[in-house]
């Protein structure tokens, strides 16, 4: 595969670094659909390394933009988007141009596989936490704040903190985290550029993106590849509460199963805790985070 600009990762997104690669992209603009396609051919039945080349410059601003998403969880974008610039290069490798799908809309899903793992990788509560804890507050704190303002709940850091299992200062911590703006959107991107782009304009809009929602749907997509190749390790008993316990749309109660296992309710709990451990287990191997991945139970 060809090698992409590398952002430096010396100094933090304010610094003069990100405004220079920004100002390199300014050559590397998108593509027709059409030129798209002939690329992606020349790659996949010639091996044209230049074909590759460019799928990957003219999707250099899709990885900024991404990168950005996760601006406040990590204070230097560059780090970002240098992960998320390896995502792409495995994108433009296993693209299929004759499934039909944009390559930005099959690469978004990698730049975010890649950026999210180097996340969980690296991000470090200054005080307290376990990775665990980590883990699950990075991915769950904005959704429990959701539910419970939907629910008309008061959202305090100790409501948060009982319901996924952490302490008042992992969820004090990770707001504050998570809340700090690194820079105005409206600075200018390029400094020698006035009148120009600006940071916001890397920014993804606060309607999912068709791009967004084909990336969503192929992480639910691998999730559930990755679930049943699990499945097929598994006994018919065990299969039977992968498929009516965790992945059916109405599950059925334990009681249920116990019934037609001919065992009691709480034999058919412990079995669904030790298929779900495994589940987790391998999940763990195979995915980025089985949190972000999972499809939501609630």
């Amino acid at each position: 595969m060809p090698a992409v600009p590398a952002p430096s990762s010396e100094v933090s997104v304010g610094g003069d670094s990100l405004t220079r690669y920004l100002s390199q992209l300014r050559h590397h603009a998108p593509i027709s659909r059409e030129d798209e396609q002939v690329l992606a051919r020349r790659w996949i039945e010639e091996s044209d390394a230049e074909a590759a080349r460019l799928l990957v410059l003219a999707n250099l601003r899709l990885v900024v933009k991404i990168a950005m998403e996760y601006r406040r969880s990590w204070t230097n974008v560059l780090d970002l988007i240098q992960e998320g610039n390896v995502g792409l290069l495995q994108a433009v490798q296993r693209f299929d141009p004759y499934q039909g799908v944009k390559l930005s809309s099959y690469a978004a899903y990698w730049i975010r596989a890649y950026i999210l793992k180097y996340l969980l990788d690296n991000i470090r509560l200054v005080r307290l936490g376990t990775t665990r804890a980590q883990r699950k507050l990075f991915f769950r704190l904005n959704k429990e704040k959701r539910e419970l303002e939907r629910q008309g709940i008061e959202v305090e850091p100790r409501l948060i903190a009982e319901r996924l299992d952490v302490s008042e200062d992992d969820v004090r911590d990770m707001e504050q985290r998570l809340g700090q703006s690194d820079l105005s959107t409206d600075a200018p991107a390029h400094s020698d550029d006035e009148g120009g782009a600006s940071y916001g304009d890397f920014l993804a809009s606060s309607v999912p993106s068709a791009e967004q929602s084909v990336a969503d749907e192929e992480l639910r997509r691998v999730f559930l590849e990755n679930v049943h190749a699990f499945a097929e390790t598994l006994d018919e008993r065990e299969q039977r509460i992968v498929q009516e316990r965790i992945l059916a749309e109405e599950p059925k109660t334990l009681q249920e199963m116990g019934d037609e296992f001919g065992v009691t309710r709480e034999r058919v709990r412990q079995l669904e805790a030790r298929v779900v451990s495994r589940l987790r287990d391998y999940l763990h191997e195979n995915l980025v985070d089985f949190e972000y991945y999972a499809p939501s139970r609630d």
